[in-house]
């Protein structure tokens, strides 16, 4: 009566204790890539199942008896995984173990000997095994369905043996050791529980573990199934069903697509720079001025604009006659080249060059000449960067000329970037000199 109620407050704590891991609060694995990931590594199981003395290691004879009889044992174990093919566990087992039939008797032996049979009650057993899980080399599933394993360790247990067999003597409570060895496969069914199927054989070493003395120490089998119960964060993998190959194969697909939208999204954000430049810099009037700078598009052809590209009310006459350039007007245009300066990577002109600017549109005004605007980069910074900024800031000047009185159709403003160096762009002064905006009266 006390052994019942030993079993049913045991079964019923264990209930419980796995009642209250399924209650437990965690953050699921991170779906970062190469985070590091948590995994459950403790688990319990419980089982119930077959024992008999019956094993695949047994002589032809089957041991002292020869005919095997099976009885109901259970047993739990608690398990810690240390890799994800090796763990450690402590294992429990209880019940009986029978058999009939006693080998060895003479011919004169009654009926009633030879039906005789043994009765052994293991009260307590306690072992410590290894388990190896064979590895999941699943390519698509990072989570394994099935898991085959083996164990084997060393275990202590108290037993008694019961019997009429004419050969043996019944025996009180004995403590032996043993060595378990078992197989099984184990089913996932959630992320914190398996289905356990498993065999073990026990080695005992004592030939009086059936209350008959043999020329072999006996052994028995276990023939179970049960449920295993992870314990540790909710959602989170368990490291022996855990397979880092498909972990690897998910995050380097999902890096992969990420990568091509990446990619495209910067080829569509180029080719919609480049349509914008295109649309910015053309002169659909061809008045002279780009569109980006164009307050009134669409003037008549021949029409005489200003530097916003807008008709001057009063365009002054244009003059026919020889063009002469003296060595006066060069040095005007020279020192407007020296003196010009522009804000850090943009096209607007500083005020420090305003004086010399002023000479150049006054020379313009006064002589009539024509004038060529080249805008020019080092070779910083892409290609269409440079084009665009070259030839913004040959406009910024025409535009600052014209606003002075200049004849925008007289003046030309054309952007180079990077492609006509005067210097080498491997060094700071030679990157210098190539940042330049060259004037060329005509």
């Amino acid at each position: 009566m006390n052994s019942r109620i030993t079993k049913s407050a045991l079964f019923l704590s264990l209930i419980g204790l796995s009642t209250s891991v399924f209650a437990q609060d965690g953050t699921s694995d991170s779906t970062a890539r190469f985070n590091k990931k948590d995994f459950r590594t403790w688990s319990i199981g419980l089982n119930g199942g077959m024992l008999t003395h019956y094993t695949p290691f047994n002589s032809r004879s089957n041991g002292n008896f020869a005919t095997p009889q099976e009885s109901w044992g259970y047993g739990g174990y608690i398990k810690k995984q240390i890799l994800p093919g090796f763990g450690v566990q402590a294992d429990f087992l209880a019940g009986k173990v029978k058999g009939f039939r006693p080998n060895g008797l003479g011919a004169g032996a009654t009926a009633a000997e030879r039906n005789s049979g043994f009765e052994t009650r293991i009260d307590w057993s306690a072992a410590l095994s290894a388990n190896f899980t064979i590895a999941n080399m699943s390519l698509n599933q990072k989570r394994n369905v099935l898991s085959p394993y083996l164990t084997a360790g060393a275990g202590y247990m108290s037993s008694s043996a019961n019997t009429d067999a004419p050969n043996g003597a019944s025996t009180g409570y004995k403590e032996n050791w043993f060595i378990p060895v078992g197989a099984g496969f184990k089913f996932g069914v959630s992320k914190g529980v398996n289905i356990d199927l498993g065999y073990t054989v026990n080695f005992m070493k004592t030939d009086n573990f059936d209350g008959v003395r043999g020329g072999a120490n006996d052994r028995f089998s276990y023939a179970h199934a049960g449920v295993e119960i992870a314990l540790g964060k909710k959602g989170t993998s368990q490291l022996q069903n855990y397979s880092a190959i498909a972990a690897i194969r998910e995050e380097s697909a999902a890096e992969s697509a990420e990568l091509r939208r990446a990619l495209s999204t910067a080829e569509q954000n180029r080719l919609r720079d480049q349509e914008q430049y295109a649309r910015d810099l053309a002169d659909d009037d061809n008045d002279g001025v780009a569109n980006k700078f164009d307050k009134c598009p669409g003037t008549p052809p021949n029409t005489v604009v200003d530097g916003a590209g807008c008709p001057l009310k009063q365009p002054r006459p244009v003059v026919t006659e020889k063009v002469i350039i003296t060595e006066a007007d060069r040095k005007v245009v020279d020192e407007a080249i020296k003196n010009l300066e522009f804000d850090l990577s943009k096209a607007t002109i500083r005020s420090s060059s305003y004086t010399t600017l002023n000479r150049v549109a006054a020379l313009l005004v006064e002589k009539n000449f024509s004038l060529k605007l080249a805008g020019h980069t080092d070779n910083t910074g892409s290609m269409a960067l440079n084009l665009r900024l070259s030839k913004e800031r040959a406009e910024s000047v025409k535009a600052y000329l014209v606003s002075q009185g200049a004849n925008a159709s007289r003046i030309e403003a054309t952007g180079y970037g990077p492609n006509q160096p005067i210097a080498s762009n491997k060094t700071a002064d030679g990157r210098q000199k190539n940042r330049r905006v060259e004037f060329t009266l005509y």
